[in-house]
């Protein structure tokens, strides 16, 4: 099916939601994160962000994806920057636009634009996230080419980290509660194979936020504060019982790229952070 045609950037009105300590607390715990910054309510993990901005991303989604089209939705990428640290109990004020649109084979790209600023007009989030629509064709490319964050070859000679998360059996389930997201391929094995896909997958934000976990971690001392940067490309479904093995490398002064593999085979490609001094 086709995009419909409306006008480009349509996008539904600011909104305002608070980063809940107690949410903040329930996703790190879905998401398999200790930090204790996190449990005693003074930051939210940095994926979390996505959480409160959702509904306004996803509504500026649905102005050119049709509701019949979502069982074909997959998150393609989300670049995440921080340019203040995410505390918990503070107002974010969200606006989203489409960023762009890019026609690809068997399917279309399609890159929301989020922006999250505080009671002072302070900018706190800004995320791209792209979606890739399988069977939809649009009828062609529109706006900008999105951020890029590819993995730097000269960085393999240099890893920092390497560390392995267990993605839960009921990882799923424990996720799509904290976060709010029960798209159905993640909770319903007998829909998600009707879909084409193995049976119920992981929430690619999920997954993210071990990604960020281990760099936090391993080059962040423990201190989400410092995060600037988190940007992820999806390349292959998780299924829930894998070990993800998490691999950081060093790439610049206060730069890292990171991959993700599950059975020597990379999940998660192009990872990027960026983390102040």
């Amino acid at each position: 099916m086709a995009l419909p045609q409306r006008e480009f950037g349509d996008a539904p009105g600011r909104r305002t939601t608070v980063v809940d300590p107690d949410r903040c607390r329930a996703y790190a715990l879905a998401t398999n994160d200790p930090n204790p910054l996190y449990l005693d309510g003074r930051y939210a993990p940095p994926v979390f962000g996505v959480v409160p901005t959702w509904d306004v991303s996803m509504e500026t989604i649905n102005t050119v994806v049709s509701p019949e089209d979502w069982p074909m939705l997959l998150h393609y990428e989300q670049d995440m920057r921080f340019p203040l640290p995410m505390v918990a109990g503070i107002d974010l004020h969200t606006g989203a636009s489409v960023y762009s649109i890019r026609a690809a084979r068997s399917g279309t790209w399609v890159t929301v634009h989020i922006e999250s600023v505080d009671d002072d007009e302070r900018l706190v989030l800004e995320q791209f996230s792209t979606m890739f629509i399988r069977r939809m064709k649009a009828a062609g490319d529109v706006g900008p080419q999105r951020p890029g964050h590819p993995f730097p070859d000269e960085a393999r000679s240099s890893l920092v980290a390497e560390v392995e998360r267990r993605v839960d059996e009921d990882q799923t389930f424990r996720y799509a509660e904290a976060s709010g997201d029960y798209n159905r391929i993640h909770v319903d094995d007998e829909f998600a194979k009707s879909v084409g896909l193995p049976g119920i997958i992981a929430h690619g934000l999920c997954t993210m936020a071990m990604c960020g976990s281990v760099v936090v971690d391993s080059v962040g001392g423990g201190d989400p504060s410092r995060l600037s940067r988190l940007a992820v490309r999806f390349s292959k479904p998780v299924l829930p019982g894998s070990d993800l093995v998490v691999s950081v490398f060093g790439a610049g002064p206060g730069e890292y790229a990171f991959e993700a593999a599950v059975d020597g085979k990379l999940v998660v490609r192009d990872g990027r952070a960026e983390v102040r001094g």
